[in-house]
């Protein structure tokens, strides 16, 4: 058939529903570079008013997909686990949930991105290893899948490339919160990346982009409809993101931090979310009969070992130094280390998860711009949450900073992050719903 780009924006700027060859030659266009960026600009500008059918979502996330290449990992595992956060502060969970999948047997692949903005990345958080090697080839890749089990890797530039394009046009263009374009992003990388059953983490609040539960159960309900009708199993956590998760924010700080959540110990709300998250990985896997089963297996191998020995696998595995499992000394440290004092006596009421993450971007370890260089060791650590008290005096955070200046502008920043009250507040839940397929996958 033959394809007109102008014919194309109109359709959807009026409402109408694009057919899934419409769909199939705009991305195959699109990649080629046979379309002008303003068209496609126009087009995400129309997606973004009048929304996309569920059909339209799935045949868009397919195509993009399609657009590069499709791993097939089942030479090496005959079913794959893989997760996918929707971008938080304080989010450590992929360092902690693979390692306890994978030593219960699940083969976790996970291609990772990097930090942009105020929400931090897995790789760069990885890269705090010395030595560790997150540029993997598709045959590493798979090298290390059949050998340990588990791989934590950069996504190829080959992986979805229709997506990669497609997402810098958005950001430049102000149509990043679109549901269905969010949704199609996200499952296109998860389709090409060749996982069985795939657990969605999709956080709400300050620090996130969703801002309100109904927006994050939408997206969600949209992400796991449409992997189950492309033959995934999945799942979806809709997770607290108005304060920080765990308590360290900055790429090493969290790397330890994560560290000591497979010792055993490491913050209750972080432990809890690795556990609820690798529950539903052996659910999906049908390796429980219940979920309550599977959260005692899931927390089982952070008190028994296995799991901080499965991360030391990957570490020596992807050329790091694992010597790191043992002394957070190997870690990189910041120069200076400053508390934050509370200003008053009372009950913290806010925490605020987006003024803490955007001041990685004033200590260096966050980046604007993809491909800007970050300092790893910088960061905060918290020492109080929402609904802890607090009395005058008393220390809210350590800031981690190698720069006097930035350590000053980070502080003033900082105390913009927190609210107080005289009267108790309820800590806020966690995990607000769990959404499951409604479909047959």
């Amino acid at each position: 058939m033959a394809f007109h780009m102008v014919k194309f924006i109109e359709k959807k700027r009026d409402g109408g529903e694009h057919s899934p060859e419409e769909i199939a030659l705009f991305i195959k266009k699109f990649t080629a570079g046979e379309i002008p960026d303003y068209q496609t600009a126009a087009w995400a500008m129309a997606v973004f008013f009048q929304g996309m059918t569920t059909e339209e979502i799935r045949h868009l996330t397919l195509e993009m997909a399609r657009s590069g290449e499709m791993l097939d990992l089942h030479d090496v595992a005959p079913f794959i686990v893989d997760k996918h956060s929707s971008g938080g502060v304080g989010d450590k969970v992929t360092l902690a949930l693979g390692p306890v999948v994978a030593s219960l047997g699940l083969p976790f692949g996970k291609l990772s991105g990097r930090a942009l903005a105020h929400t931090g990345g897995t790789l760069d958080k990885l890269e705090s290893i010395p030595g560790l090697n997150v540029n993997l080839t598709v045959e590493q890749i798979k090298a290390q899948l059949r050998e340990i089990g588990i791989v934590i890797a950069g996504q190829t530039k080959n992986l979805a490339p229709a997506d990669g394009r497609l997402y810098a046009l958005r950001d430049a263009t102000g149509t990043v919160p679109s549901i269905p374009l969010i949704a199609s992003s996200i499952m296109s990388k998860k389709i090409a990346g060749g996982a069985d059953a795939i657990v969605l983490d999709v956080k709400v609040g300050t620090g996130a982009f969703m801002k309100n539960v109904q927006d994050a159960v939408k997206l969600a309900r949209l992400m796991i409809d449409t992997g189950a009708d492309l033959g995934k199993r999945m799942a979806a956590f809709i997770t607290n993101m108005n304060q920080p998760l765990g308590n360290a924010v900055g790429n090493a700080l969290e790397v330890r931090e994560a560290i000591d959540t497979l010792r055993g110990r490491g913050p209750a709300d972080f432990r809890n979310l690795v556990v609820a998250l690798a529950a539903e990985m052996v659910l999906l896997a049908d390796k429980a009969e219940s979920r309550a089963e599977a959260r005692s297996m899931a927390a089982a191998q952070l008190d028994n070992g296995e799991a901080l020995e499965k991360f030391r696998e990957v570490i020596v595995a992807q050329g790091g130094n694992p010597a790191a499992v043992d002394n957070p000394a190997n870690l990189p440290a910041a120069s200076f280390q400053e508390p934050l004092l509370s200003p008053k006596s009372g009950y913290l009421a806010r925490v605020d998860a987006l003024t803490i993450g955007s001041s990685e971007l004033i200590l260096g370890g966050a980046r604007e711009k993809k491909g800007e260089p970050i300092d790893h060791a910088v960061g905060v650590v918290l020492h109080k949450k929402v609904g802890d008290r607090v009395e005058e005096g008393e220390p809210l955070m350590t800031i981690h900073a190698n720069d006097r200046q930035r350590l000053k502008e980070a502080k003033e920043f900082l105390a913009g992050a927190y609210s107080f009250s005289d009267e108790p507040v309820a800590p806020p839940p966690l995990i607000y719903e769990l959404v499951l397929s409604e479909r047959k996958s």
